[in-house]
């Protein structure tokens, strides 16, 4: 049995038992992490391009470290240095790197539904590595994986996802994952930072951080992305985090047993204290770790998945 799909373009509409068996492959996967050989020979021959046209650290790493792990031959694009830069099309510069016989491309692009494109100018198999405020689906599953790892399940968990919802891809992907594996979803964050019409996904709308906490097992914290404009959308990041801010003294205040995670970076002393990102309540390294485990899991499943 494997996946539904040829490709992971996000959550929305995926079956309960494609996240499953996600979820259950890296499971074993991140057994061979903690191995003196930290490799496999699964991907051998496979070739994998991370076509990357937005800044990232944590998700290109994590993608290039884990197509390693599984014996990949591995790409990296980036728009700086290449011919997109020199005004080449974005369809012809995957046209181009097809040409050299790539069995994968994993995507990630400032702009919502690129990786969607992908699928119809490319053969190859594709993976969304985080789409404009459309989807970010392997960050999703890492967080349902370091979730169940943590408290082992998902099914009625009440979990809150904290902070820019509006400019948020994690929040969809989250959204649509947790829900399909039986958690109850909510968000909190500023009005301004929520859209308008959040209800229509089934979500419950905290205003209130002490409030979320209390009600809920798990928060999720977000980052503020100064980079996308969020900042006009609060007085000052010193406000946000006196309202919103995760803070030692809420957790010991409202329910010393939540569970934090944040997708990072981490905007320390905006979004999250340092006391909290350093403290024992939070598992922000086990989801990096967990991240590399997902993401082979995710290749690996793909990677072997013959055309239908």
């Amino acid at each position: 049995m494997g996946l539904s799909s040829n490709h992971l373009l996000g959550l929305k509409g995926v079956p309960k038992e494609d996240i499953q068996l996600i979820l259950d492959t890296a499971t074993t996967f991140r057994e061979v992490l903690e191995r003196p050989i930290k490799k496999v020979p699964t991907l051998q021959g496979k070739t994998i391009v991370n076509l990357f046209y937005e800044n990232s650290t944590r998700t290109r790493l994590s993608f290039e470290l884990a197509q390693k792990r599984l014996s990949a031959d591995t790409i990296n694009f980036t728009k700086s240095g290449s011919s997109a830069a020199k005004g080449e099309s974005f369809k012809d510069t995957v046209r181009n790197i097809e040409a050299m016989k790539v069995d994968m491309i994993v995507c990630r692009h400032e702009s919502a539904g690129i990786p969607k494109y992908l699928t119809q100018i490319s053969k190859a198999k594709i993976i969304n590595a985080g789409d404009g405020r459309h989807e970010h689906p392997t960050q999703g599953l890492l967080d349902m994986y370091s979730i169940r790892e943590k408290v082992g399940k998902l099914e009625g968990l009440n979990i809150c996802i904290v902070g820019d919802i509006s400019h948020s891809r994690v929040a969809l992907s989250n959204i649509y994952g947790l829900q399909t594996m039986g958690a109850n979803v909510s968000v909190c964050g500023p009005s301004t930072m929520i859209p308008w019409d959040m209800e229509k996904f089934g979500v419950k709308v905290y205003n209130n951080i002490d409030k979320a906490m209390a009600e809920n097992d798990v928060l999720n914290v977000l980052r503020i992305q100064l980079e996308r404009d969020a900042g006009v959308l609060i007085p000052s990041v010193r406000e946000y985090h006196n309202y919103f801010g995760i803070t030692q003294e809420r957790i010991d205040k409202n329910n010393p047993n939540v569970l934090i995670l944040h997708p990072g970076p981490i905007n320390r002393g905006v979004e999250i204290s340092s006391e909290v990102a350093d403290g024992s309540s939070q598992i922000i390294l086990n989801q990096v770790t967990n991240g590399v485990a997902i993401r082979m899991a995710v290749l690996y499943l793909l990677g072997t998945k013959s055309e239908e």
